[in-house]
């Protein structure tokens, strides 16, 4: 590979963050030019297809691009949203990202990944998409987390819930009604609805 060619496609690497092999193929980068600079200390190679310069930090942010980049179809979610929002002080080793119901995941990645499955309105309303290290990353808004965590408040703790809850409404990040609206899609509204009176 020509060093000019070299430092254009190192370029393009650096100002995407992360980028896809395919991506690099449509730009006349064959898959072995990205193999000789990852052997060269170049680029890391953070999941499967997936390439970025190799002192991009593993951050909690990065890694939230990696999953956007890895999982398209999928949505960060509870722990992981509720770190991302900074509501409260759960922080969880692995990145919670939701799919649908019986959607097929790679499991070709170190990514410390925790896999939810919803289905219907649950799966699909409440989304927002923010770009995070030049990847559009697709994550649940913060009234729709709440909901989430209170569905989930088994696996979480009630006590993660209430914090996020109490929080959330501290930073006005929500409304009570959209607090509502998400506790009905996750058919949580008898759960959280004394914990909401207790706010008014």
């Amino acid at each position: 590979m020509k060093e000019s060619k070299r430092n254009k496609l190192l370029n393009f690497i650096k100002k995407k963050g992360i980028v896809r092999a395919k991506e690099a193929e449509a730009l006349g980068y064959p898959r072995v030019y990205l193999t000789r600079l990852l052997r060269q200390g170049f680029l890391q190679h953070p999941a499967h297809g997936l390439y970025s310069m190799a002192d991009m930090e593993w951050t909690f942010d990065f890694q939230l691009a990696v999953t956007a980049a890895l999982i398209p179809n999928g949505v960060i979610a509870l722990l992981s949203a509720l770190q991302y929002y900074q509501l409260g002080v759960e922080h969880s080793p692995k990145i919670w990202v939701a799919v649908r119901q019986k959607a097929r995941v790679t499991k070709n990645t170190d990514l410390p990944l925790k896999i939810v499955y919803f289905s219907g309105k649950a799966f699909e309303d409440g989304i927002e998409i923010r770009n995070i290290k030049g990847v559009a990353v697709k994550i649940y808004n913060p009234a729709k987390t709440i909901a989430d965590c209170f569905k989930f408040r088994n696996k979480i703790g009630l006590d993660t819930a209430l914090e996020a809850l109490r929080e959330c409404r501290k930073r006005k990040l929500c409304t009570m009604d959209e607090l509502w609206h998400y506790a009905k899609i996750c058919r949580v509204s008898a759960v959280i609805r004394p914990y909401l009176e207790s706010l008014q």
